[in-house]
């Protein structure tokens, strides 16, 4: 399962990240890494982007973002 297929107020822990290179790297540096608790706060009408609780703060992701990151529920 990926953070994509999460709804508002369902929530994982982060299993891995799918992305390579600078894109994996720009996703960590924001603060989700394997192990940290996520959770869906909403979603814009069209579906993109994401916002999400991760660290105590809101981060809004992009679809193919969250596509890249594996949860585990």
């Amino acid at each position: 399962m990926t953070l994509r297929d999460l709804k508002p107020g369902q929530q994982g822990k982060v299993a891995g990240i799918g992305a390579a290179g600078a894109v994996k790297r720009r996703i960590m540096d924001m603060g989700v890494t394997p192990g940290v608790e996520i959770k869906v706060i909403k979603t814009a009408p069209l579906g993109d982007p994401v916002e999400v609780r991760v660290r105590g703060y809101e981060l809004s992701l992009r679809k193919d973002e969250a596509a890249q990151i594996q949860i585990d529920m």
